[in-house]
């Protein structure tokens, strides 16, 4: 069973946004199976780094819908991007130098970010980018 399961209430209402979040949400799930499964360091290292560069694109797509489109809580939603980026490229390297295993707390931290941050930061920007006509 997946570690974090899709639902329609971590739905923004724009499907190319949804369709990112569900990439990012299949990244955390394929890393929950990796340490379940036992997988060598060399695996957990490059499934967390693909999960750790998809954040980068996607926070990068987020941040130029928000400028082409005029969003104007933009500037708290990219220091939360920052933030997170942050914390995740920490956990990274953390883990890459041995100071931190894939752990089912790393898990459990993974899931509260993504879904925390959909459902409260990216669900602010969703009317207005929906207005502006993005789909």
């Amino acid at each position: 069973m997946a570690f974090i399961v899709w639902n329609p209430s971590i739905s923004v209402g724009i499907d190319s946004i949804d369709a990112q979040h569900k990439k990012l949400i299949g990244l955390v799930n394929d890393l929950a199976d990796a340490m379940k499964d036992g997988k060598s360091k060399e695996v957990l290292a490059k499934v967390f780094g693909g999960l750790v560069e998809y954040t980068k694109e996607h926070f990068a797509f987020e941040e130029s819908l928000f400028r082409q489109h005029g969003y104007g809580d933009k500037e708290e939603h990219v220091r939360q991007h920052t933030e997170l980026a942050k914390q995740a490229l920490g956990l990274k390297k953390d883990f890459e130098s041995g100071k931190a295993a894939v752990s089912m707390e790393t898990l459990k931290f993974l899931n509260a970010w993504l879904i925390d941050h959909i459902q409260g930061s990216d669900k602010k920007y969703a009317p207005h980018l929906i207005q502006k006509g993005v789909r």
